[in-house]
């Protein structure tokens, strides 16, 4: 299945428990969903101008009743699914442009900007629980660890942060890698962490020991690995710059087999239908495509796990904070200027909607 988005698509994401898909754009544009099992062409049932700028990312929040998502004009919105009306909107919610967002728990985001800042947000209480100076440069990707409360990021400074909600600080922070980590996961059943990175190059780090990777493995040697996501605690997909949607496992590292191919432009965004039935997919070619995943895994051996965090505690024998200076800023890939800066607010949707 295909849709024709209109414009690039930054942001995408399903429904927990509908089959519903929104997907966020570059003319600020939310857009929304529904599809089915029998081929035919996805229902758009809502266009929303959220944004005066770039839609960066989309997520469903409370259970599915609301879409949020961040912006290049530095603010968040919520969106009510049934009406596609505005439940609210924080103007301000980073000094600078907002990159990535993702979800940690039922009733609490994680977003990070174009200059390293990741912010907690509890979306009931309305306030930012954490703020984290993280990285020098862009958050290209988080990954949250339940288990031990601790959010994972990477960035375009070419650095992994380990961020510890408990104590509210950077826990740690990996040396640079030399190019720009795009993307990251947790596997192997929270032992290993997988960064994609600009040169197509997936790095695993061991959990606890993030100051260098444990193993590098070249999973395209063609084109930077733009987005990964995890489809069981051995296996991994991979989108790539050059359209390519791959399968790759991890320990044994091994390109199993590619599996798709969205388009010739850059993947921007990889997720799966709640059901597990679907992987969606949306690149610079301004389409979104919903494969159909026991088809394109045919004879690749799939065996779907329940995902699951790291079990560890506090005394984990993680490093300290490296605290030593950080090289220069790459190449956002998506081109996001900084946005204009003012001073940020504890106040989650602060102004609402009228």
């Amino acid at each position: 299945m295909e849709v024709d988005l209109g414009d690039i698509a930054f942001g995408m994401d399903f429904h927990p428990s509908d089959q519903l898909v929104a997907t966020g754009l570059i003319n600020g544009h939310l857009h929304l969903y529904r599809y089915s099992a029998d081929s035919l062409p996805p229902q758009r049932l809502l266009e929303v101008h959220a944004h005066e700028d770039s839609c960066r990312a989309s997520r469903f929040i409370n259970g599915g009743q609301a879409i949020l998502t961040g912006s290049k004009d530095c603010s968040i919105v919520a969106t009510d699914v049934e009406t596609g009306s505005q439940i609210a909107r924080l103007v301000n919610a980073h000094e600078d442009a907002i990159y990535s967002l993702i979800n940690l728990t039922e009733s609490t985001v994680a977003s990070g900007d174009d200059q390293g800042c990741i912010k907690v947000w509890d979306t009931r209480q309305r306030s930012c629980c954490n703020s984290f100076d993280a990285h020098k440069d862009y958050v290209s990707d988080m990954a949250f660890a339940s288990d031990s409360m601790k959010l994972l990021g990477t960035s375009g400074d070419g650095t992994l942060s380990v961020c510890n909600l408990r104590r509210n600080k950077v826990q740690t922070q990996s040396e640079f890698s030399e190019e720009e980590l795009s993307s990251v996961v947790i596997m192997k059943n929270g032992c290993k962490i997988i960064c994609g990175s600009q040169n197509g190059t997936l790095l695993l780090y061991s959990w606890g020991y993030f100051k260098d990777c444990s193993d590098r493995f070249v999973a395209d040697s063609s084109a930077s690995i733009d987005a990964l996501l995890k489809l069981d605690e051995d296996r991994v997909i991979i989108g790539s710059e050059n359209g390519l949607i791959s399968l790759v496992g991890i320990l044994p590292n091994r390109i199993i087999q590619p599996i798709a191919v969205h388009s010739e432009y850059p993947i921007e965004g990889l997720a799966f239908s709640h059901d597990r039935k679907f992987l969606g997919s949306i690149s610079h070619d301004q389409t979104l495509k919903l494969w159909d995943l026991d088809n394109i895994l045919q004879g690749s051996g799939r065996t779907v796990k329940s995902q699951a965090g790291p079990a560890d505690s506090d005394s984990d024998g993680m490093d300290v904070e490296d605290t030593s200076s950080k090289p220069n800023k790459g190449t956002k890939r998506k081109n996001a200027s900084k946005g204009n800066s003012s001073s940020s607010t504890n106040s989650f949707f602060a102004d609402f909607a009228d």
